[in-house]
């Protein structure tokens, strides 16, 4: 599914629109058209426990009301070893899967300090075990 973007991506700020690609219920990807851009995605809440607040304005620009089918994203940044890739819980993706937006939020570390911006997918994966 192809998203507009509408808030940027930290550090692609040119980029305006991604496709979402969902692997299975832990994973997806996102790609630009023109490829500069290609990410794995992890689901936050086959993790951990995880919520944040949505910034208004985010709301406003992703059109989400009640009714609107968001879905939750982080950037995992991969590693040789898969279960040392890091997973950055301070810049959520959300998806406004209805109207196909898609915005960044970048989480202040005061707010959210249980969160980290390079967490191994093994801590998780050991905790679950």
């Amino acid at each position: 599914m192809t998203y507009q973007i509408k808030a940027p991506i930290l550090g692609f700020e040119h980029i305006t629109s991604i496709d979402l690609i969902r692997l299975d219920e832990y994973f997806a990807k996102i790609s630009s058209p023109d490829k500069s851009l290609e990410m794995m995605l992890v689901n936050p809440y086959m993790l951990r426990e995880y919520s944040f607040t949505i910034p208004k304005y985010i709301e406003l620009l992703l059109g989400l009301d009640k009714n609107a089918m968001v879905e939750v994203y982080c950037i995992v940044v991969l590693q040789r070893n898969l279960e040392d890739s890091m997973v950055n819980f301070l810049a959520p993706l959300v998806f406004n899967t209805k109207d196909k937006l898609a915005a960044q939020i970048a989480l202040s570390m005061m707010d959210y300090p249980d969160f980290g911006f390079k967490d191994t997918l093994k801590s998780f994966i050991l905790q679950g075990a």
